[in-house]
This record gives structure tokens, sequence and C-alpha cells, in this order.
């Protein structure tokens, strides 16, 4: 793994590499240091743990989908794009594979990568695909800016009904829906820049980006040798908000003891930095965001039920797609212009053909999804007409649903415990040599990567599948990655 990018490194857009062959690694960070720089990994887990450890997010994703521990298949780099864009949504992500299948292909951008280039590849022709991804990963953000809803749907019309009654209110907020439906959007342009907070700031912390151990001193701040390496007091994002708008992303994601802490301050506003006695008051708006069902979290014991009910006083849901009918043309409309004059390209068209399909699909990662298509279609047919072939090619596959448990243990009549016992009977009658901590050990790591790809790489939903918490899960996949 190479070094973090020091300060005079910071003109350049940051691209992270991933691939489990050295020699490709270095001589593609040779290649392209020229225009990028490079930071490098060689597995899922220690590039996660990177990415959490450098001062600013790559501006781009370079990842094989062939890593380890399931070398020359796809399952690891599947994982890690998901994981990716959980951690940092507005990375471009290029996939380099010599699994260059259109079926590969096409599951990559289900999942929210850019492009896909096989292997070989020259260095040349790579740095024009990264050069593209770049530029667009720039307009997509021009095109979030422009505005922050668009559609006369009446789920639309719904949505700003909502919003008019709480975008002044003082109290939390609780943004729920699906994925890649805006949610951020809604919190950042609706609930602050277009109130009377707007000259007060603006911070989002993605609670599933972030380590479990690191959440506490993030939001409230620490002192000085409140823990190792705690050499100098920082604020939190509580004290750095002020009086604007506080956004917690994935609010599902938090411990539990993290929980009570945000009632604490979500109550009266009070709260500590770590380490410190020293009372703190926050005069910050709280809104939070999530895709999973909080009553549920709630009944399993996984999310504390006074802080929904403290959070959900004004609840608001972000639409999906597929309820928004003909909206998603005027989506297409509105995203194709944008990127269009942003790249200074002609805008594409739809055939009849294709614009009918476009209307019967379904978006399952909703807008974000839809103006990722329009990404695309603008890098590869500007001023052309896209007909149904070309956009069935970019259309991304259907979510596979997930499993509803693993396997039984025994395929016989026998309960699960006598199979076990029966199984542990002939290995110990060998008399070979035997770990049982070994065999635990390769067990989990087993059924956590069983997990992982029933969910595709959704860490949250891996839980649900092995019965634990997302905090225990992360905790073990870390420990699994130190002992391998």
């Amino acid at each position: 793994m190479r070094s973090l990018p020091n300060h005079s490194s910071l003109d350049k857009p940051l691209l992270l590499l991933v691939d489990d062959d050295p020699l490709i690694c270095d001589g593609l960070s040779l290649a392209l240091s020229g225009r990028f720089e490079v930071v490098t990994s060689h597995a899922r887990a220690s590039c996660l743990q990177l990415l959490r450890q450098l001062r600013r997010a790559p501006d781009l994703a370079l990842i094989d989908l062939g890593l380890p521990p399931l070398p020359h298949r796809p399952d690891e780099g599947f994982a890690l794009i998901a994981e990716l864009l959980r951690l940092s949504p507005g990375m471009r992500i290029v996939v380099l594979s010599g699994q260059s299948d259109e079926g590969n292909a096409r599951h990559a951008r289900t999942l929210g990568a850019a492009e896909f280039v096989g292997k070989p590849c020259h260095p040349a022709e790579l740095q024009q695909v990264l050069e593209r991804a770049l530029a667009f990963q720039s307009l997509a953000g021009a095109g979030d800016a422009v505005s922050p809803l668009i559609g006369n749907s009446p789920a639309i019309q719904k949505l700003w009904v909502q919003l008019r009654q709480y975008a002044e209110l003082p109290f939390p907020v609780l943004i729920e829906g699906e994925s890649g439906s805006g949610k951020e959007i809604i919190a950042a342009r609706c609930l602050h820049h277009d109130t009377r907070r707007r000259h007060r700031p603006f911070l989002a912390l993605n609670c599933a980006a972030i380590s479990p151990n690191l959440v506490e001193a993030t939001l409230f701040g620490y002192a000085r040798g409140a823990f190792t390496g705690a050499v100098t007091s920082k604020p939190g994002y509580f004290e750095d908000a002020g009086e604007g708008t506080l956004f917690l992303d994935e609010i599902g994601e938090l411990p539990l003891e993290v929980q009570a802490k945000l009632l604490r301050v979500l109550e009266n506003g009070d709260y500590q930095r770590l380490g410190e006695t020293q009372r703190r008051v926050s005069q910050a708006r709280i809104i939070a965001a999530t895709n999973r069902d909080l009553r549920k979290e709630v009944k399993s014991g996984s999310f504390r039920a006074d802080l929904y009910h403290r959070l959900s006083v004004c609840s608001i849901s972000a639409p999906p797609l597929r309820e928004m009918g003909d909206d998603k043309i005027v989506l297409l409309d509105h995203f194709r212009r944008v990127y269009a004059e942003q790249a200074q390209q002609e805008a594409f068209t739809l055939s009849e053909q294709a614009t009918t399909r476009w209307l019967d699909y379904d978006f399952p990662g909703n807008v974000r999804e839809l103006r990722n298509i329009v990404i695309r279609l603008t890098s590869k047919y500007a001023g052309q007409v896209v007909d149904l072939a070309r956009l069935e090619s970019e259309l991304d596959l259907p979510d596979e649903p997930l499993a509803s448990g693993l396997p039984p243990s025994s395929a016989s009549g026998e309960t699960a415990s006598e199979a076990i016992v029966a199984a542990a009977t002939q290995r110990l009658r060998q008399r070979e040599p035997f770990s049982l901590d070994r065999l635990l050990a390769a067990t989990e790591r087993g059924y956590i990567e069983a997990a992982l790809k029933l969910a595709h790489g959704n860490v949250s939903q891996a839980a649900r599948l092995l019965g634990l918490h997302r905090t225990t899960l992360y905790n073990r996949m870390e420990s699994s990655a130190r002992e391998g």
C-alpha cells in the first residue's frame, strides 16, 4: 500500500487503484502519476481501511474485479464497488478486469461503476477513460446543484407539501427513502439552503462511512489526551455546525452507545467533548436520513425507540423513481440538457422505442441511477439518436433477491446440532493436528463472505442475514482482515 498523499500533491485528482497484482499496481501508478495522485491497495478490506485514513476522498477509483480472497472471481470486486460508493457517493469508479464479458460489465454498472475496461489496456487509453470519468464527475455535481426536486407527479407534489411544512421549523427531521432517491439533496437544498439557515454552515456525515470507534469523537469532538493520538483538542461536527444544519446520513448505522448521546443533544442540546467534563450546548438543527425501516430496527433492538420517536417528529418520505410516472422523462430532459451544456456538447435523443423502454424501466437505483445512465449516454452518444439496443446496453440489471437465510447444516433428517456432533466426532477420530480456533475463524470468514455475496457487498444487509448488528459485523471483518 502506498503512503498517503502529501499536501504538495493536492492539486492533482486523487486516484484509488486496487489490484491484487503488485506489478500491475506499480506499472499503472507510474504511468498515471503524471496526471493523478495515485494511492494503491491490493484487497478489499485493506482498501476500505485506507479510504478511512485519507485526508480527502478519492475523485476516482480504478479497481480489479478478481480480488482476494476469491482470486479470478468478481465477487470481491463487486462488493468493493458497493462499499466504495456507500462511503463516498461522489466517487467515479472505473472497473479494469480480464473478465470482460458483458454480464460482468452490466453488473458492475448496476452497482454504480461508470466504465468497464477489459484487460489488457494501454495506459494511454486507460488515462483517457479516467479523464472522461473525471470530467463527468464534476458534471454530476453541477447537475445536482441546479434543482433538487424536478417533476409534477403526485409523489413529488406530496413531497413539496411536506417540505413547506417543515422547512423553517427548528425540530429534527427524518428523511426516509430508498438508496439513490436524493435524501441528501432534499436535506441540503430544501431544508437548509432554501431557508433562513442558508447563511449558516451545512455539515453532512455519513454514519456508515466512518469506523464505529470514531463516531463519537467525530460528532462531539475530543480533548487533548482523550485517546492515543489525540495530541491536540478538536471540535466535532456539532460544534462546527454552530447554528446551521447537521445532516446525519444512514442514521441507522450509529452504535447504540452513541445513539444515547445523540438523544441527549436532541432533548436539551447538551453534549461533551470526548475526555472533557465541560458542558457544551448545540444550536444545530438535526436532519437524519435512512434507507432502512427504523421501526423494524427498533423492534430488533438495534435502534433506540426513544431516539426514533424524537427524530421522527417531522418525517419525510423521498419517493422512489418507479412511482413518479412521466417524471422519468422530465428528469431525462433536465439532466441531458445540463450535462450537454456543461460538456459543451450536443444533447443525445432517444428513439421512440427507447423512450417507451425508458418509461417502462423501474430504475431500482432511483434518480442516482437515472443520472448515471444519462452521464454515460452523454459521454458516448453526444448529438446522436440512442436506439433501443444502445439504451438496453446501458440499463442496469435488476437487483437479485436476497436469500431469506443461509442453507441448513445438514440435508438429512438429523438436527443441526446432531450433524455438527457427527462431523466433529469423525474429524477428531482421525487424530490429525487440529485447532478449534482456526476452524471457528475459517467458518466465520466463510459465513461472512457468503452473506456479503448474497447482499452484493451491502454490510447492513449482510449483518441482518447473519443475525448481527452492523457494528459487530464491521469489527469482525476488520479483525479477520488483520488475522488474514
